[in-house]
């Protein structure tokens, strides 16, 4: 089972959700990718996956043109609010699926609200890719 996982920066939703994939089932062959990949992976986005042992720490954002030449089962988009725009795969997939999240890294507040913020979109993304991956993988 192939899947790619794909938003704009690649640095915080869909590393997120890649690290919670491959957390679920050490089986599946996960990846993640953005058109316009961040510099890094969101050093929030490690600390919240941390604190439920997912580890994001070696991750990097990808560009999805790496992709581009390869099949996937599922290509899902995590692009959240209407003014992003999901990115489109055009290479070949069985089934593509949208899960929007609003994007944490546009957080305001203090320290500890922003960090709520990204505990919030964590929680919400484990929560609707363990569904997924009950309901169309396991």
């Amino acid at each position: 089972m192939k899947i790619l996982i794909l938003c704009t920066g690649n640095s915080c939703r869909s590393q997120m959700a890649e690290g919670f994939l491959k957390a679920f089932d050490d089986q599946l062959e996960v990846v993640s990718a953005g058109t316009k990949p961040g510099a890094r992976v969101h050093p929030n986005a490690i600390k919240v996956m941390d604190e439920l042992g997912v580890d994001l720490s070696k991750n990097y954002p990808k560009s999805v043109d790496q992709f581009l030449d390869q099949s996937f089962d599922y290509v899902i988009t995590v692009c959240g609010g209407a003014k992003e725009i999901c990115p489109m795969f055009v290479g070949y997939v069985k089934q593509k699926i949208h899960m929007g999240f609003e994007d944490p890294d546009e957080a305001t507040g203090t320290k500890e609200e922003i960090h709520a913020e990204f505990q919030r979109i964590r929680d919400q993304i484990l929560r609707d890719f363990f569904a997924f991956y009950q309901k169309s993988i396991k």
